[in-house]
Protein backbone atom coordinates (compact mmCIF):
# COMPACT_ATOMS: atom_id res chain seq x y z
CA UNK A 1 0.00 0.00 0.00
CA UNK A 2 1.18 3.58 -1.16
CA UNK A 3 1.58 5.81 2.10
CA UNK A 4 0.51 8.87 1.25
CA UNK A 5 2.74 12.25 1.22
CA UNK A 6 1.36 15.03 3.66
CA UNK A 7 2.21 18.34 1.78
CA UNK A 8 1.51 22.31 3.87
CA UNK A 9 0.42 24.85 1.86
CA UNK A 10 -0.54 23.07 -0.99
CA UNK A 11 -3.39 25.64 -1.96
CA UNK A 12 -0.87 28.27 -2.45
CA UNK A 13 1.38 29.94 -5.31
CA UNK A 14 4.09 27.29 -5.10
CA UNK A 15 1.93 24.40 -3.44
CA UNK A 16 -0.39 24.53 -5.73
CA UNK A 17 1.56 23.73 -8.58
CA UNK A 18 3.89 21.09 -7.03
CA UNK A 19 0.19 19.46 -5.89
CA UNK A 20 -0.92 19.71 -9.57
CA UNK A 21 2.28 18.51 -10.86
CA UNK A 22 2.69 15.52 -8.18
CA UNK A 23 -1.07 14.79 -9.05
CA UNK A 24 -0.45 14.07 -12.95
CA UNK A 25 2.75 12.13 -12.33
CA UNK A 26 3.00 10.29 -9.44
CA UNK A 27 1.38 7.47 -7.87
CA UNK A 28 1.65 8.22 -4.18
CA UNK A 29 -1.62 9.51 -2.66
CA UNK A 30 -0.92 13.35 -0.82
CA UNK A 31 -3.21 15.37 1.76
CA UNK A 32 -2.97 18.77 1.25
CA UNK A 33 -3.03 20.98 4.23
CA UNK A 34 -3.94 24.40 4.33
CA UNK A 35 -5.17 27.15 6.65
CA UNK A 36 -6.98 29.23 3.56
CA UNK A 37 -5.24 32.56 4.25
CA UNK A 38 -5.45 35.48 1.58
CA UNK A 39 -3.20 34.12 -0.68
CA UNK A 40 -4.71 30.59 -0.52
CA UNK A 41 -7.01 29.68 -3.46
CA UNK A 42 -8.65 26.31 -3.24
CA UNK A 43 -10.42 27.07 -6.39
CA UNK A 44 -6.87 26.48 -7.90
CA UNK A 45 -6.80 22.89 -7.28
CA UNK A 46 -10.29 22.71 -8.31
CA UNK A 47 -9.21 19.82 -11.22
CA UNK A 48 -8.18 17.36 -8.62
CA UNK A 49 -11.00 17.70 -6.05
CA UNK A 50 -12.55 14.39 -6.82
CA UNK A 51 -9.33 12.36 -7.39
CA UNK A 52 -9.25 9.45 -4.89
CA UNK A 53 -5.32 9.66 -4.09
CA UNK A 54 -6.15 13.56 -3.08
CA UNK A 55 -7.38 14.99 0.06
CA UNK A 56 -7.87 18.35 1.26
CA UNK A 57 -7.47 19.34 4.79
CA UNK A 58 -9.03 23.12 6.15
CA UNK A 59 -6.26 23.48 9.34
CA UNK A 60 -3.22 25.02 10.72
CA UNK A 61 -0.22 23.76 10.89
CA UNK A 62 0.42 25.04 14.50
CA UNK A 63 -2.72 22.75 15.90
CA UNK A 64 -0.85 20.04 17.23
CA UNK A 65 -3.74 18.00 18.12
CA UNK A 66 -4.84 18.57 14.47
CA UNK A 67 -1.60 17.07 13.26
CA UNK A 68 -1.00 14.54 15.85
CA UNK A 69 -4.68 12.90 14.43
CA UNK A 70 -3.71 13.65 10.90
CA UNK A 71 -0.48 11.43 11.11
CA UNK A 72 -1.81 8.91 13.22
CA UNK A 73 -4.67 8.47 10.76
CA UNK A 74 -2.97 8.50 7.52
CA UNK A 75 1.04 7.16 8.53
CA UNK A 76 2.51 9.55 5.91
CA UNK A 77 6.01 8.42 3.90
CA UNK A 78 6.79 12.02 3.50
CA UNK A 79 6.39 15.72 4.56
CA UNK A 80 6.97 18.73 1.84
CA UNK A 81 6.23 21.76 3.92
CA UNK A 82 5.27 25.19 1.72
CA UNK A 83 2.73 26.38 4.68
CA UNK A 84 4.30 30.18 5.18
CA UNK A 85 3.68 33.69 5.25
CA UNK A 86 5.58 34.66 2.22
CA UNK A 87 5.09 38.29 2.05
CA UNK A 88 8.08 40.74 2.71
CA UNK A 89 5.63 43.71 2.46
CA UNK A 90 3.27 42.68 4.60
CA UNK A 91 5.57 41.54 7.41
CA UNK A 92 6.97 44.83 7.61
CA UNK A 93 3.22 46.02 8.45
CA UNK A 94 2.44 42.98 10.46
CA UNK A 95 5.12 40.45 11.78
CA UNK A 96 3.59 39.01 14.36
CA UNK A 97 1.76 36.31 12.02
CA UNK A 98 5.12 35.32 10.41
CA UNK A 99 6.57 34.54 13.37
CA UNK A 100 3.37 32.61 14.25
CA UNK A 101 3.01 30.42 11.29
CA UNK A 102 7.15 30.26 9.57
CA UNK A 103 8.22 29.79 13.58
CA UNK A 104 5.89 28.22 15.74
CA UNK A 105 3.86 26.36 13.11
CA UNK A 106 7.15 24.87 11.68
CA UNK A 107 7.95 23.72 15.28
CA UNK A 108 4.76 21.97 15.46
CA UNK A 109 5.42 20.29 12.18
CA UNK A 110 8.74 19.17 13.19
CA UNK A 111 7.17 17.91 16.41
CA UNK A 112 4.44 15.83 15.03
CA UNK A 113 6.68 14.28 12.06
CA UNK A 114 9.36 13.39 14.65
CA UNK A 115 6.34 11.55 16.71
CA UNK A 116 5.73 9.62 13.59
CA UNK A 117 9.01 9.13 12.71
CA UNK A 118 9.37 7.49 15.97
CA UNK A 119 6.76 4.73 15.81
CA UNK A 120 8.23 3.58 12.17
CA UNK A 121 10.28 0.26 11.24
CA UNK A 122 11.78 -1.05 8.66
CA UNK A 123 11.49 0.93 5.24
CA UNK A 124 8.97 3.22 6.21
CA UNK A 125 11.80 4.98 7.97
CA UNK A 126 14.28 4.08 5.68
CA UNK A 127 12.47 5.83 3.28
CA UNK A 128 10.60 8.84 5.61
CA UNK A 129 11.70 12.18 4.49
CA UNK A 130 10.49 15.64 5.78
CA UNK A 131 11.50 18.44 2.92
CA UNK A 132 11.15 21.91 4.52
CA UNK A 133 10.71 24.51 1.59
CA UNK A 134 12.86 27.97 2.40
CA UNK A 135 14.19 31.03 0.32
CA UNK A 136 17.60 33.06 -0.54
CA UNK A 137 16.02 35.74 1.11
CA UNK A 138 17.78 34.15 4.41
CA UNK A 139 21.00 34.61 3.13
CA UNK A 140 20.44 38.65 2.82
CA UNK A 141 21.93 41.20 0.46
CA UNK A 142 24.58 40.57 -2.07
CA UNK A 143 26.68 43.82 -3.86
CA UNK A 144 27.24 43.42 -7.60
CA UNK A 145 30.61 42.19 -7.12
CA UNK A 146 29.81 39.26 -4.87
CA UNK A 147 29.65 35.40 -5.71
CA UNK A 148 25.90 34.02 -5.51
CA UNK A 149 24.60 32.32 -2.43
CA UNK A 150 25.51 28.81 -1.77
CA UNK A 151 24.46 26.41 0.77
CA UNK A 152 27.37 27.08 2.97
CA UNK A 153 26.58 31.11 2.75
CA UNK A 154 25.80 32.49 6.12
CA UNK A 155 22.57 33.67 7.14
CA UNK A 156 21.87 37.57 7.41
CA UNK A 157 18.27 38.27 7.28
CA UNK A 158 16.94 41.59 6.76
CA UNK A 159 13.44 41.80 6.75
CA UNK A 160 10.66 39.91 9.65
CA UNK A 161 9.87 37.28 6.85
CA UNK A 162 13.33 36.40 5.80
CA UNK A 163 14.24 36.43 9.89
CA UNK A 164 11.08 34.31 10.29
CA UNK A 165 12.04 31.89 7.30
CA UNK A 166 15.78 32.01 8.83
CA UNK A 167 14.48 30.87 12.15
CA UNK A 168 12.26 27.90 10.67
CA UNK A 169 15.54 26.54 8.76
CA UNK A 170 17.74 26.35 11.87
CA UNK A 171 14.59 24.50 13.54
CA UNK A 172 14.82 21.72 11.12
CA UNK A 173 18.59 21.56 11.09
CA UNK A 174 17.89 21.34 14.49
CA UNK A 175 15.62 18.75 14.48
CA UNK A 176 17.26 16.50 12.05
CA UNK A 177 20.98 16.81 14.33
CA UNK A 178 19.47 16.75 17.62
CA UNK A 179 16.91 14.10 17.08
CA UNK A 180 17.76 12.16 13.81
CA UNK A 181 14.96 13.10 11.79
CA UNK A 182 15.36 12.73 8.18
CA UNK A 183 15.35 16.02 6.95
CA UNK A 184 16.10 18.17 3.57
CA UNK A 185 15.88 21.58 3.51
CA UNK A 186 15.63 24.02 -0.43
CA UNK A 187 16.03 27.43 -0.89
CA UNK A 188 14.69 28.85 -3.38
CA UNK A 189 14.92 32.29 -5.33
CA UNK A 190 12.41 34.14 -6.67
CA UNK A 191 9.58 32.21 -8.35
CA UNK A 192 7.42 33.42 -11.12
CA UNK A 193 4.22 31.70 -12.96
CA UNK A 194 0.57 30.50 -12.97
CA UNK A 195 -1.51 30.82 -9.84
CA UNK A 196 0.67 33.76 -7.59
CA UNK A 197 -1.40 36.08 -5.57
CA UNK A 198 -1.66 39.12 -7.33
CA UNK A 199 0.85 41.00 -4.82
CA UNK A 200 3.91 39.59 -6.47
CA UNK A 201 5.66 41.43 -8.74
CA UNK A 202 4.72 39.98 -12.25
CA UNK A 203 1.19 38.96 -11.57
CA UNK A 204 0.71 42.95 -9.75
CA UNK A 205 1.48 44.44 -12.63
CA UNK A 206 0.04 42.08 -15.42
CA UNK A 207 -3.11 43.17 -13.29
CA UNK A 208 -2.44 46.80 -13.32
CA UNK A 209 -1.76 46.91 -17.02
CA UNK A 210 -4.82 45.25 -17.85
CA UNK A 211 -6.95 47.82 -15.84
CA UNK A 212 -4.65 50.97 -17.03
CA UNK A 213 -3.48 51.36 -13.61
CA UNK A 214 -0.09 52.77 -12.63
CA UNK A 215 2.57 50.26 -12.43
CA UNK A 216 4.41 50.54 -9.06
CA UNK A 217 8.54 49.83 -8.97
CA UNK A 218 10.25 50.44 -5.98
CA UNK A 219 13.06 52.97 -5.45
CA UNK A 220 14.92 53.06 -8.80
CA UNK A 221 14.06 49.80 -9.78
CA UNK A 222 18.01 48.23 -9.90
CA UNK A 223 17.28 45.45 -7.65
CA UNK A 224 17.97 42.43 -8.83
CA UNK A 225 16.61 38.81 -8.24
CA UNK A 226 17.24 35.39 -9.84
CA UNK A 227 13.98 34.60 -11.38
CA UNK A 228 12.49 30.69 -11.36
CA UNK A 229 9.94 29.52 -13.50
CA UNK A 230 7.50 27.40 -10.56
CA UNK A 231 7.44 24.99 -12.80
CA UNK A 232 11.19 23.67 -12.87
CA UNK A 233 11.14 24.44 -9.15
CA UNK A 234 8.84 22.10 -8.50
CA UNK A 235 10.07 19.34 -10.03
CA UNK A 236 13.64 20.27 -7.90
CA UNK A 237 11.80 19.83 -5.09
CA UNK A 238 10.02 16.11 -5.89
CA UNK A 239 14.13 15.49 -7.08
CA UNK A 240 15.77 16.88 -3.83
CA UNK A 241 12.63 14.53 -2.50
CA UNK A 242 13.40 11.26 -4.19
CA UNK A 243 17.31 11.25 -3.94
CA UNK A 244 18.64 14.20 -1.85
CA UNK A 245 21.15 13.09 0.79
CA UNK A 246 19.31 13.47 4.07
CA UNK A 247 20.34 16.42 6.31
CA UNK A 248 21.59 18.42 3.29
CA UNK A 249 20.64 21.83 1.69
CA UNK A 250 20.52 22.11 -1.82
CA UNK A 251 20.19 25.80 -3.56
CA UNK A 252 17.49 26.02 -6.05
CA UNK A 253 17.32 29.21 -8.80
CA UNK A 254 16.30 30.15 -12.13
CA UNK A 255 20.28 31.10 -13.08
CA UNK A 256 18.19 34.69 -14.56
CA UNK A 257 19.20 37.17 -12.73
CA UNK A 258 17.87 40.49 -13.64
CA UNK A 259 16.45 43.94 -12.23
CA UNK A 260 13.09 44.62 -11.40
CA UNK A 261 12.54 47.52 -13.20
CA UNK A 262 14.00 45.42 -16.29
CA UNK A 263 11.16 42.85 -15.62
CA UNK A 264 8.23 45.02 -15.81
CA UNK A 265 9.61 46.75 -19.13
CA UNK A 266 9.81 42.95 -20.27
CA UNK A 267 6.41 43.03 -19.10
CA UNK A 268 5.21 45.98 -20.73
CA UNK A 269 6.93 44.58 -24.69
CA UNK A 270 5.35 41.45 -24.16
CA UNK A 271 1.55 42.96 -23.24
CA UNK A 272 2.10 45.70 -25.95
CA UNK A 273 2.15 42.40 -28.61
CA UNK A 274 -0.36 40.19 -27.10
CA UNK A 275 -2.81 42.76 -26.62
CA UNK A 276 -2.59 45.12 -30.06
CA UNK A 277 -5.93 46.31 -29.07
CA UNK A 278 -5.34 48.18 -25.49
CA UNK A 279 -5.67 51.69 -25.19
CA UNK A 280 -3.01 51.24 -22.88
CA UNK A 281 -0.32 50.99 -25.44
CA UNK A 282 2.31 51.03 -25.30
CA UNK A 283 2.45 49.80 -21.43
CA UNK A 284 5.81 51.18 -20.36
CA UNK A 285 3.94 54.68 -20.01
CA UNK A 286 1.94 53.31 -17.10
CA UNK A 287 5.68 52.50 -14.90
CA UNK A 288 5.74 54.73 -12.05
CA UNK A 289 9.03 54.83 -9.28
CA UNK A 290 7.64 54.83 -5.94
CA UNK A 291 9.74 55.19 -2.55
CA UNK A 292 11.28 52.03 -1.86
CA UNK A 293 10.29 49.54 1.03
CA UNK A 294 12.38 49.90 4.67
CA UNK A 295 15.90 47.41 4.28
CA UNK A 296 15.02 46.53 0.60
CA UNK A 297 17.70 44.11 -0.53
CA UNK A 298 19.40 44.97 -3.49
CA UNK A 299 20.95 41.38 -5.08
CA UNK A 300 20.02 38.20 -5.07
CA UNK A 301 21.25 35.42 -6.58
CA UNK A 302 21.88 31.43 -6.55
CA UNK A 303 24.37 28.88 -7.27
CA UNK A 304 22.68 25.74 -8.01
CA UNK A 305 25.46 23.65 -9.05
CA UNK A 306 26.03 21.29 -6.16
CA UNK A 307 21.80 20.11 -6.85
CA UNK A 308 22.87 20.26 -10.90
CA UNK A 309 26.03 18.02 -9.94
CA UNK A 310 24.23 15.55 -7.47
CA UNK A 311 20.88 15.28 -8.21
CA UNK A 312 21.44 16.30 -11.90
CA UNK A 313 18.34 19.12 -11.52
CA UNK A 314 18.35 22.29 -13.40
CA UNK A 315 16.05 24.63 -14.69
CA UNK A 316 14.50 23.78 -17.64
CA UNK A 317 13.32 27.05 -19.10
CA UNK A 318 15.30 30.46 -19.77
CA UNK A 319 13.37 33.45 -18.30
CA UNK A 320 12.08 34.42 -21.98
CA UNK A 321 10.40 31.17 -22.27
CA UNK A 322 8.78 31.09 -18.50
CA UNK A 323 8.14 34.56 -18.72
CA UNK A 324 5.84 33.71 -21.79
CA UNK A 325 4.32 31.00 -20.64
CA UNK A 326 3.77 33.18 -17.47
CA UNK A 327 2.12 36.25 -18.99
CA UNK A 328 -0.14 34.11 -21.54
CA UNK A 329 -1.59 32.20 -18.61
CA UNK A 330 -2.83 35.43 -16.86
CA UNK A 331 -4.14 36.44 -20.39
CA UNK A 332 -6.07 33.39 -20.51
CA UNK A 333 -7.23 32.89 -16.81
CA UNK A 334 -8.39 36.44 -15.86
CA UNK A 335 -11.23 34.97 -13.76
CA UNK A 336 -9.24 33.28 -11.64
CA UNK A 337 -6.87 36.34 -10.86
CA UNK A 338 -10.51 38.50 -10.28
CA UNK A 339 -11.76 35.44 -7.82
CA UNK A 340 -8.93 36.07 -5.85
CA UNK A 341 -8.62 39.38 -5.83
CA UNK A 342 -11.23 40.53 -2.94
CA UNK A 343 -12.05 43.47 -1.22
CA UNK A 344 -9.43 42.90 1.92
CA UNK A 345 -6.70 42.24 -0.95
CA UNK A 346 -7.80 45.80 -2.36
CA UNK A 347 -7.83 46.91 1.20
CA UNK A 348 -3.98 45.76 1.56
CA UNK A 349 -2.96 47.40 -1.60
CA UNK A 350 -4.21 50.52 -0.15
CA UNK A 351 -2.74 50.34 3.01
CA UNK A 352 0.99 49.24 1.43
CA UNK A 353 0.72 51.66 -1.73
CA UNK A 354 -1.67 54.22 -1.08
CA UNK A 355 1.47 56.70 0.93
CA UNK A 356 4.21 55.94 -1.77
CA UNK A 357 3.77 59.42 -3.70
CA UNK A 358 5.54 59.02 -7.37
CA UNK A 359 8.67 59.90 -7.78
CA UNK A 360 8.63 60.12 -11.73
CA UNK A 361 7.06 58.37 -15.09
CA UNK A 362 9.67 56.08 -17.50
CA UNK A 363 8.72 56.00 -20.33
CA UNK A 364 9.34 52.87 -22.65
Amino acid sequence: MLRPILVTGGAGFIGSNFVLAWMAEEQRPLVNLDKLTYAGNPLTLASIEHDPRYTFVHGDIADAELLKALFAEHRFSAVVHFAAESHVDRSIVGPGAFLATNIHGTFELLQAARAHYDTLTGEDRDSFRFLHVSTDEVFGTLEPEDPAFAETTAYAPNSPYAASKAASDHLVRAWHHTYQLPTLLTNCSNNYGPYQFPEKLIPLMITHALEGKPLPVYGDGQQVRDWLYVGDHCLAIREVLAKGRVGETYNVGGCNQRTNLEVVHTLCAALDELLPNSPYRPHAGLVRMVKDRPGHDRRYAIDASKIERELGWKPRETFETGFRKTVEWYLANRKWTEDVTSGAYQNWLQENYGHRSTSESVGA
